[in-house]
């Protein structure tokens, strides 16, 4: 943050591939704020309903026995939105996860829907099953499989 012009206004949460965490919250972050961590895991948001919305984020991710660390996100945003979400209606959400290769392996953006974090469930359903291949072609595209696009071979 020490390069960023406006760290007061921002907000960064950083884990690591050790399982070290780190937050940032700018004091002129907006509305209600709160951030927490644990070894592997950290959560933190602003504009909140209620400081209990953090808690209730990281416990529900931590209380997920999902094995994609996607599925176990997305328990955490249910999680989330049951303890009051946002403090205003939630039109957009986000799911970015790195793991082993240097580019995010998944990358799902819902903008302005009425139910973002469903839509956002209903991607990840979508992408699940693709997430192996694509990973596989960006590492060694003549072991992936080619989908039978126009133009192959």
């Amino acid at each position: 943050m020490a390069g960023e012009p406006h760290a007061e206004y921002r907000q960064l949460i950083v884990v690591d591939s050790s399982g070290s965490t780190a937050i940032h919250t700018g004091a002129q972050a907006l509305g209600i704020r709160h951030e927490r961590q644990t070894p592997n895991a950290a959560a933190a948001g602003n504009m909140l309903a209620d400081r209990a919305v953090i808690d209730a984020l990281l416990d529900g991710y931590l209380a997920s026995d999902a094995t994609a660390t996607e599925r176990r996100l997305l328990d955490g945003l249910a999680a989330a939105l049951a303890a009051g979400g946002e403090a205003g209606p939630v039109h957009s959400a986000g799911l970015q996860v790195v793991e082993d290769v240097p580019w995010p392996v998944t990358d799902l953006r819902v903008d302005w829907h009425d139910d973002p974090v469903g839509e956002l469930r209903r991607l990840w359903s979508v992408w699940e099953p693709q997430k192996a291949d694509y990973r596989t072609r960006g590492i060694d595209p003549t072991a992936a499989p080619s989908y039978g696009v126009p133009g192959d071979l």
